[in-house]
């Protein structure tokens, strides 16, 4: 190799001139590439909350996670509105739920209905129901902590879907099953926040039938003035969303 394009006259022109010029002086050096926008991709389709519900009830008549889907039960696994603000959830179907495959029709669900009346909501319109446990337990009992926890998956999909901003946990097993804390007694009637809702446990309407007492600090005088509460909260949530 010539001494000109040697090591030592390399290092030379390097030291001179560290950066090089690729181009001639007369030459202009080419335009950096136009950066292009980011590629903005449509939206995932969101599927309506009622084909959610449906096709999460679908998969629920079919479950074979525990052992309560037997044959001859049905599957229970929420009726009402959708887009609910209120979410009602209680502990298990009854006999009565068991064969119409629709959650609190019995008297328990008869004196649900009349509790809502009272303070001026309709089931139907303005509530999403549904229990913990999607099939009816041998002989009405609580359902085992595998059998709620073999659900568990349906029920937060169902509030996931709805998103509601308020749920009522009616008993101590919705209580355990959802927050985890136990003192149905204590916790009645008390706002609970978390995950960004407003949750409150309330005696179970079974409960009530069973106390029937409408004395000042009963059951059911301490269940009105939740429920007065609970519309309290209601009015106020619609009024900020602008649908008063």
């Amino acid at each position: 190799m010539p001494e000109s394009y040697g090591p030592a006259a390399m290092r030379g022109v390097c030291m001179a001139d560290p950066q090089l010029n690729l181009f001639a002086a007369d030459e202009p050096a080419p335009a950096r590439p136009t950066r292009l926008p980011p590629v903005q991709l449509p939206p995932h389709p969101v599927a309506p909350v009622a084909d959610v519900l449906a096709s999460g009830a679908a998969t629920c008549n079919v479950c074979q996670l525990c052992d309560l889907n037997q044959p001859g039960t049905k599957a229970v696994y929420g009726s009402g509105q959708p887009h609910a603000k209120i979410m009602l959830i209680g502990e298990a179907p009854g006999a009565q739920e068991d064969a119409t495959g629709l959650p609190f029709v019995g008297p328990a669900g008869q004196l649900l209905t009349k509790i809502f009346t009272s303070v001026g909501l309709d089931r139907e319109r303005d509530v999403y129901i549904t229990n913990v446990a999607k099939h009816r337990p041998p002989g009405n009992r609580v359902p085992t902590p595998d059998e709620i926890a073999a659900c568990k998956p349906y029920l937060l999909e169902q509030i996931e879907a709805i998103d509601p901003p308020i749920i009522l946990l009616a008993g101590a097993t919705a209580l355990k099953a959802v927050l985890d804390r136990t003192g149905i007694t204590r916790l009645r009637g008390e706002w609970i926040q978390h995950d960004g809702r407003w949750y409150m446990p309330i005696f179970h309407p079974s409960f009530l039938l069973r106390n029937a007492s409408r004395d000042v600090g009963g059951p059911k005088w301490l269940t009105w003035q939740d429920m007065q509460k609970i519309r309290q909260r209601y009015d106020a949530i619609t009024q900020q969303l602008g649908q008063g």
